[in-house]
């Protein structure tokens, strides 16, 4: 089993199957420089001392949002699709931006989701975002306990090349009040993890969470798919003053991309229940030398195999 590192919380390439903990020397001895971008676009970094690869983001499986909790075997048909799919492409990792299931706590939709998900090739990574469904739309120790048993940590960071990824609860973000102790500790943990890391050569640290930031811009108004601009404006200026140019979410059910600043955000539509006339699937990040290219595939649009040498087509709506 091949493990990666935490600044205090680690994953496993296996993601929540177990933990383990590797030294900083460990983590310097494997980042180097990065190649990284997002649907439709190329954007030149620093040049790779890597052969081409790539990786998946899906989000928003949410067992049970169909049909109100009823039953889950759209969700079931979906997931178990997109998780073949997965291991016949064969991405270095996977990370699902939260919404595992519809109703936190619900003991079937749970079992559904890691059932499914035990699929994976175990040679894949595969790392959990809690979202708003899995520790409610404002967490509690009860709610974020529960989750850490069945899921893993709600927070943490994973390494894979060059990348530093970092998982956050966003749920501690939007709404902190019922659970005061718990979003203080991770906003302290971010912020030495971030002073770590940014103190390391080219490294790239990559954020994960299920709610955005914004939709649209820094400046929208708040609502239910975002983060609220007290909170958006300070996590905002935490990460671009540790250099993050990137965050993946979710929550929305559909595709969108944002900017702020030298911030990009790169919204996941659902591998689930899609909205906004979308489409349910994932989204493939490949790297190339200096280009990096990000493409969301629908279901019924995914490749037979990722060619590493050239943008992938798709009729899929980005």
């Amino acid at each position: 089993m091949r493990s990666v590192i935490s600044f205090g919380r680690v994953a496993t390439a296996c993601g929540t199957r177990n933990v383990q903990i590797l030294s900083q020397f460990n983590f310097k001895m494997r980042v180097f420089a990065l190649v990284f971008s997002l649907a439709a676009f190329s954007y030149v970094l620093a040049p790779a001392a890597q052969p081409p690869w790539f990786f998946a983001v899906m989000s928003d499986p949410q067992f049970g949002m169909y049909t109100d909790d009823q039953s889950f075997s759209q969700e079931t048909t979906n997931f178990e699709f997109a998780i073949a799919s997965a291991n016949r492409l064969h991405p270095k990792f996977v990370v699902v931006c939260g919404d595992l299931v519809n109703r936190h706590g619900d003991p079937n939709e749970i079992a559904e989701y890691k059932r499914i998900l035990a699929k994976l090739a175990p040679d894949i990574a595969v790392y959990s975002v809690p979202g708003n469904h899995d520790v409610g739309d404002i967490p509690t120790s009860e709610t974020l306990d529960a989750y850490r048993r069945a899921i893993g940590h709600d927070y943490f960071t994973f390494v894979s090349g060059n990348i530093l990824g970092v998982v956050l609860d966003s749920n501690l973000i939007r709404a902190p009040e019922s659970a005061p102790l718990a979003a203080r500790e991770q906003e302290s943990w971010l912020a030495k993890t971030l002073g770590d890391a940014h103190s390391i050569p080219n490294t790239e640290i990559i954020v994960f969470q299920h709610i955005p930031y914004f939709v649209k811009s820094a400046d929208e108004n708040d609502g239910y798919f975002n983060i609220p601009r007290q909170a958006r404006l300070k996590y905002l200026h935490v990460l671009e003053q540790a250099g993050v140019k990137y965050v993946f979410a979710g929550h929305l059910h559909r595709n969108a991309i944002a900017r702020d600043g030298e911030l990009t955000e790169i919204i996941t539509g659902a591998v689930g229940m899609p909205l906004g006339g979308s489409l349910s699937g994932f989204r493939v990040v490949t790297a190339h030398g200096e280009a990096l290219r990000s493409t969301w595939f629908c279901l019924a649009g995914i490749p037979n195999r990722v060619d590493l040498q050239k943008a992938p087509a798709t009729d899929c709506p980005q």
